[in-house]
């Protein structure tokens, strides 16, 4: 796990000095090393820096950007099968000279070429260099794991695992692309391949770049996309079946993110998924595996106790810590640092308090994400179903005349309903769920919390709403499950909760793990049958059944709380100072951006005790933050 970095220039104003400078802002990527190779012809510069977290091969043969023949490589991750590739390779004439997987990357590919990421299974972020053939090659990991970002004006091309290694270069320019914000105040991230600032991308999960140096021609290649998984038609199997060889590709994926060469431990919530990572290492493993939990004094978000009990059953070696508002104050300044995009995933505070305490005692950190968009755990997806079953029976024309009567009603002059809580937020997407045409509608607007109409009130120069995997159509001829759960693999999972995961583990040089993520469980778990994910409504049915073999139901079952944290109580009290000075109308009035009518609105409705208002105010402050943090500076 590292932090890469790199530019190819075609107006020759780059430096060795600015290559340092760049690579050296991802410091807390990897703390325990660097390296830099400049190179300059007639034509361009091109630089691939390099920050080191040793987790295989410790020594100097691990050390980048590595060279082999032609090829030079800078390289994120971790291809955690490397030892049976690089059998493959020796028994067709290649030897090595470190027992780092860095170097078989950069065999396979003078060996297999482009073809040769067919072979890896990791999460990974790379860049070749060709100086044969004048190319450079930029991979992203199948699921997105592992961060890319790129900026191309038509002369300047960057790279790097987050943003702030462009600020240092002069070729970056730090233009905010409105309407990219206008999609992080619908979904509080900004999803790929869309950035914050213009003329700047993230590569898409599965995909490569080829870059074409004589030409100047950037191309944007798949390699890999879940879709096709879930376009195979579903296997007729029986429970029993279905749980044996699940059980058995988890439990390799499990160990097969075991191999380190210094320690690791496993987040523990208590859940099912971070459960079943947990049971299955330890139920094979001689010595105690360490697990670690961050818990609330908030009854409400506090799964401590769970993850205790949980912990103690499996006889594992428990931390457990619990987070104060305190904590949560000293934490939130940090933030814009660390998301150097805006990011609105406020879980990213516990997430940052439970990688620091795992740092303590460990260098790697399993993270159990993806069980809900892999076995089908979130609530939305029943609801969702049931609502589009009954709706089908309703012609379209008398659905969307019904949802516009709905908008010309408010909701909070209703009797009884304007006593519930969240009231104008459910009836809102309420309202776009019954107009919705088809998966993408319904996921879109399950998925928003400030809705297009609110961003163009709110942003007085957005324009238009930018097309994302959310749009996409390609599985529409399939089951409503399939689809909902293939939008959320590259969208929510991908771009809030593995960035949030990301960032949060390389903010203290902790290498984070996502065993869930292994290619061969969703390209297998896509296959079987709805009634294996959701059984009488019951979600995540199969994982559950390979739960229950180690930790009894009773322990287990129980109603899913996620790892969300309590700020609609700490922005109430000891945090209260930030909305005063961030979301203050000279503030927002000096940026020119927002338009302070609204956010008084929304100010009023919160003071008030219109709660569903919470986030959209977390949202524009983590905004206003990041601005102050990237922009003023």
């Amino acid at each position: 796990m590292c932090g890469i970095v790199g530019f190819v220039d075609f107006d020759h104003k780059s430096s060795l000095d600015i290559l340092k400078k760049s690579t050296n802002a991802l410091l807390h990527r990897g703390p325990d090393g660097s390296g830099y190779e400049f190179f300059q012809n007639d034509n361009f510069q091109i630089g691939l820096g390099h920050r080191r977290l040793s987790i295989i091969d410790l020594t100097e043969g691990g050390k980048q950007p590595m060279n082999f023949d032609t090829l030079w490589i800078t390289y994120n991750g971790e291809v955690y099968n490397f030892a049976e590739i690089k059998n493959e390779l020796i028994s067709l004439g290649h030897s090595f000279q470190s027992t780092s997987d860095t170097e078989v990357i950069l065999h396979s590919f003078q060996q297999w070429g482009i073809k040769a990421v067919h072979k890896f299974n990791g999460m990974f972020a790379f860049a070749i260099h060709d100086s044969q053939n004048q190319k450079v090659y930029c991979y992203r990991d199948r699921a997105g794991v592992k961060p890319f970002y790129y900026y191309w004006d038509g002369n300047t091309f960057l790279f790097s695992s987050e943003l702030k290694a462009f600020h240092p270069h002069p070729g970056f320019k730090k233009e905010i692309d409105i309407d990219a914000l206008g999609l992080f105040f619908q979904y509080g991230y900004i999803p790929a391949p869309h950035c914050i600032f213009k003329h700047t991308q993230k590569l898409l999960q599965g995909h490569y770049l080829e870059f074409d140096l004589s030409q100047r021609k950037l191309a944007q290649h798949k390699y890999w996309d879940v879709n096709d998984a879930y376009k195979k038609d579903k296997l007729n199997i029986s429970d029993q079946e279905a749980i044996d060889e699940t059980e058995k590709l988890l439990q390799s994926a499990f160990e097969y993110r075991m191999v380190a060469d210094v320690p690791v431990g496993v987040f523990l919530s208590g859940g099912y998924d971070s459960t079943a990572v947990t049971a299955l290492l330890q139920t094979n493993m001689t010595s105690r595996l360490k697990t670690f939990t961050i818990g609330f004094h908030e009854q409400n978000f506090n799964e401590a106790k769970y993850a205790k009990q949980v912990a103690a059953h499996l006889n594992t070696d428990h931390t457990e810590y619990y987070c104060t508002h305190q904590e949560a104050k000293d934490i939130l300044p940090q933030l814009p640092f660390f998301y150097d995009e805006p990011f609105g995933d406020s879980s990213a505070i516990p997430t940052i308090l439970v990688s620091r305490l795992a740092r303590k005692d460990v260098t790697v950190s399993l993270s159990a994400d993806a069980g809900d968009e892999v076995f089908a755990g979130y609530e939305r997806y029943p609801i969702l179903m049931n609502m589009s079953k009954k709706l089908a029976y309703v012609p379209s024309p008398l659905r969307n005349a019904f949802a516009e009567i709905m908008g010309m009603i408010n909701p909070s002059q209703i009797p009884v309903l304007n006593k519930q809580p969240l009231v104008e937020l459910r009836y809102e997407k309420l309202r776009k769920v019954i107009s919705c045409s088809d998966a993408s509608e319904l996921l879109r607007s399950m998925s928003t919390i400030i809705n297009e109409e609110q961003v163009k009130n709110i942003l007085p120069d957005f324009s238009k709403r930018l097309e994302t995997f959310f749009d996409e159509k390609s599985l529409s001829n399939k089951g409503l499950l399939d689809q909902l759960l293939a939008k959320d693999y590259k969208t929510y999972m991908a771009d809030d909760i593995l960035t949030k995961v990301d960032r949060a583990t390389m903010s203290c040089s902790l290498e984070g793990r996502e065993p869930f993520l292994d290619y061969r469980i969703i390209e297998w778990v896509a296959t079987l049958p709805d009634n294996l994910k959701i059984r009488n409504g019951i979600k995540k049915y199969l994982l559950r059944e390979i739960v229950h073999k180690y930790v009894p139901k009773q322990m287990m079952d129980r109603p899913k709380m996620g790892f969300g944290v309590p700020i609609k109580e700490w922005f109430k009290s000891e945090l209260a100072d930030y909305f005063n000075e961030y979301l203050s109308k000279s503030k927002i009035e000096s940026q020119g951006l927002i338009n302070y009518d609204v956010v008084k609105i929304w100010l009023e409705n919160y003071n008030n005790g219109r709660t569903e208002y919470i986030n959209h105010l977390w949202y524009l402050l983590m905004f206003q933050m990041w601005y102050e943090r990237w922009m003023e500076n």
